[in-house]
């Protein structure tokens, strides 16, 4: 699909498959296509160029009433005069179901998300999780084959919107729905996702499991933008059977890739849980003398920054912050070459001011 705005293509020939009952997540920052995405896929706007199917079957020129699919939004526009039971059954008086089984289905959708008891309210008395509960409920309760969701958990704190994820993703299990779940947050897509799709610039940058997105990114800007990351500009110098001779600010790596050639611009990458200090050092490949410049702990774990030759390295250790460690502290810290990998390309936009797209300046 190609979706311009004027002279901006805000979808420009992306395309893809859903497969039926998965939980498919597009992340990007603001401004990637991936709202505009979903809204096409919904037939709220149309495509310039390019077909949407659905089954086999060309919905393109289908109106979004006679597509099979609902929405949730991130604004839970529920009908403020209302109760609950009246905003969830609203979708099948318009099919005209009947009144026998209008009741049946509204039990179970506000069962599935643990609302039954507030039938009788209206969303003034509802806290914002309990509205986003009944907005999914209502979009569920027609038994849509896919529910598209734009950004639903945006409006909600973050103890709140961990306890929807998990509700989100049993909801997904018991109704084996498709769910197309639009986000800028990818902890929340590599919470959910079976597949995640990244956006940037209107284009695909990569597309796979989450395992796979977080552990080999195949641009500078997947790397960046999902998780945190270490990465190292260099230049190949040489590539001797197999393996990339690369040097970097850092000094020299011997990196096994096929696919590059003396004089290529790559990036080293490794995630910051690859990054070892203290004990663990001596099991490193790599090693480079450095400045503790500041660290923070989450109790579970504890990040490092670290200053290595003018470059900032990241570490993720597990526990609390190490004894004797602290800002300032000159330390040794290192990396395997099991966790090194080669990016070969900034971004598929051939943008390359990645920090700028993502950060939205």
């Amino acid at each position: 699909m190609t979706k311009r705005f004027g002279k901006t293509v805000a979808v420009d020939n992306v395309s893809f498959k859903i497969k039926k009952g998965e939980f498919f997540c597009i992340i990007g920052p603001s401004g990637c296509g991936k709202t505009t995405t979903l809204r096409l896929v919904a037939g709220l706007i149309k495509p310039d160029s390019g077909k949407i199917y659905i089954n086999g079957v060309d919905y393109t020129n289908i109106p979004t009433h006679k597509r099979p699919l609902s929405m949730v939004f991130q604004t839970w526009a529920l009908f403020p005069h209302m109760t609950v039971y009246e905003n969830v059954e609203f979708g099948l008086k318009m099919r005209n179901v009947s009144e026998a089984d209008k009741k049946e289905a509204v039990k179970w959708a506000l069962n599935l998300v643990k609302m039954e008891e507030y039938t009788h309210r209206k969303p003034r008395e509802l806290s914002g999780g309990q509205q986003q509960r009944v907005a999914i409920a209502r979009a569920l309760v027609i038994r849509p084959e896919i529910l598209l969701l734009d950004e639903p958990l945006g409006n909600l704190d973050f103890k709140l919107q961990l306890k929807l994820q998990e509700e989100l993703k049993q909801i997904h299990r018991a109704t084996g729905i498709t769910f197309l779940y639009v986000t800028h947050d990818q902890r929340q897509a590599m919470a959910l996702g079976d597949t995640i799709m990244v956006m940037n610039m209107g284009v695909i940058e990569q597309m796979g499991s989450p395992i796979e997105i977080y552990s080999n990114p195949s641009s500078v800007f997947v790397a960046k933008f999902v998780g945190e990351s270490n990465i190292l500009d260099g230049s190949v110098k040489a590539v001797e059977g197999g393996i990339a001779i690369v040097e970097t600010r850092l000094g020299v790596f011997r990196l096994q890739d096929k696919n590059v050639e003396a004089g290529d611009r790559v990036w080293v990458f490794w995630r910051p849980e690859d990054t070892y200090i203290g004990r663990g050092i001596l099991d490193a490949d790599y090693r480079f003398d450095g400045e503790v410049l500041d660290f923070t702990t989450a109790g579970s774990v504890t990040n490092y920054k670290i200053l290595v030759g003018g470059q900032i390295l990241k570490a993720t250790v597990k526990g609390l912050p190490m004894d004797g460690i602290e800002s300032g502290s000159k330390i040794t810290v290192g990396c395997k070459v099991s966790g090194l990998k080669l990016i070969t390309k900034a971004a598929s936009s051939g943008l390359a001011d990645v920090e700028r797209i993502i950060l939205g300046e």
